[in-house]
């Protein structure tokens, strides 16, 4: 949220009521909550695809990442369902979740 200067992005957790009409709409497994979602107009992007996506519309240094969208999405895959597993282990994990300010609500569907 903080690098989506543009304001261009919306966001809804794949359990809220709107995620899961989201779901109902594009026919995304519900049982899959392991990914994340782009929605484009009529088109929806997982994983990789979508993360290069929304790099590409945040601007510089994000849109550089851009360039590995020539590589096959089973390939790139295999490097996000890698960091998926240990994000937690590499990165550590907060208690607690921060609470969004009004203007981070905002965002949310």
């Amino acid at each position: 949220m903080a690098r989506d200067k543009r304001d261009r992005f919306r966001f809804a957790a794949l359990q809220s009521p709107p995620g899961i009409e989201l779901q109902k709409r594009f026919n995304i497994d519900p049982n899959d909550l392991s990914s994340f979602i782009l929605i484009e107009g009529d088109k929806h992007y997982r994983k990789t695809t979508a993360a290069l996506r929304v790099g590409k519309y945040l601007g510089l240094p994000w849109s550089i990442g851009y360039v590995f969208i020539i590589i096959p999405p089973f390939i790139r895959n295999i490097a996000y369902n890698i960091i998926a597993r240990y994000r937690y282990k590499w990165f550590g994990k907060k208690e607690t979740c921060r609470v969004p300010s009004p203007e981070e609500k905002a965002k949310f569907l």
